[in-house]
């Protein structure tokens, strides 16, 4: 695989990723959503579906890591680390372009969901808290974009993405890999839509389970520059651990890979 073909395949499978999984969060979050309140099976089953999508659709081309922690477990695995700003690069950016067109394909959506007073307060609302506070806290829309947790404890939130990073990744490397181990493979593109259903359902519980850097930091900055009315915060001070667990959690399965499998 070339450095374009690398690049170019981690982009345009990333931002499928990240359009149908945010797309399912947009569908059930919304207003004038025909899947409003669908509810987390739906969630957890949109996102394996976009895994599949994904995987399927850049795996000729990049080996579909989309996923740094994935990549950086495939770099500890082999030695070989050439390739790994190239596949980050273009999850990232894949990441942002996905965000962007579910805003495109849920434009008017958000404007009537930002603009309810049911969903943002009357009048005056948005003035009740400084706004440092307001660029701090996470606004209404921003679990379309990102991740958050339910109850707010640093160390427990990035336990569970190491934990739930932890089994992709195995899965991954154990499971999902092609012939030549650089990527995923037919069958394991398959396995690894099941994984990530299984892990939505059973461990997304708490933090919303990014377990994948570049589908929370590329939607999170999106989420800071779209003009959405109301959007309030992109809630910097939790980003940190949906970047540096899943990482984490990357590097202990290809340790332990290295070490039971290899």
């Amino acid at each position: 695989m070339s450095s374009s073909d690398i690049f170019i395949g981690e982009t345009i499978g990333t931002a499928i990723l990240i359009l149908l999984g945010g797309g399912v969060c947009a569908a059930v979050t919304l207003k004038a959503s025909k899947a409003r309140n669908a509810g987390w099976l739906a969630i957890a089953f949109g996102w394996g579906f976009a895994v599949l999508t994904a995987v399927y659709t850049s795996a000729p081309l990049s080996g579909a890591h989309l996923n740094p922690a994935v990549t950086l477990a495939i770099a500890i695995k082999d030695g070989e680390w050439g390739d790994v700003p190239t596949y980050w690069a273009g999850q990232l950016l894949g990441a942002m372009i996905g965000a962007a067109l579910v805003w495109v394909a849920y434009y008017g959506q958000f404007h009537a969901h930002l603009t309810d007073r049911e969903i943002v307060g009357g009048p005056g609302a948005q003035d009740t808290k400084s706004v440092e506070a307001r660029e701090a806290a996470a606004g209404p829309v921003l679990g379309i974009f990102s991740t958050g947790p339910e109850i707010r404890i640093a160390v427990q939130n990035l336990a569970t993405e190491i934990i739930g990073t932890v089994v992709l990744v195995l899965a991954v490397l154990t499971q999902g890999l092609n012939d030549s181990g650089k990527g995923l493979g037919t069958l394991g593109a398959l396995i690894t839509a099941l994984v990530v259903v299984s892990i939505g359902l059973s461990l997304g519980g708490p933090t919303g389970y990014a377990i994948n850097p570049a589908r929370d930091l590329g939607p999170r900055i999106v989420h800071a520059l779209l003009p959405l009315p109301n959007k309030g915060g992109s809630d910097w001070g939790y980003a940190w651990i949906p970047v540096v667990g899943p990482l984490i959690g990357g590097a202990i399965a290809a340790g332990i890979y290295n070490v039971a499998f290899a």
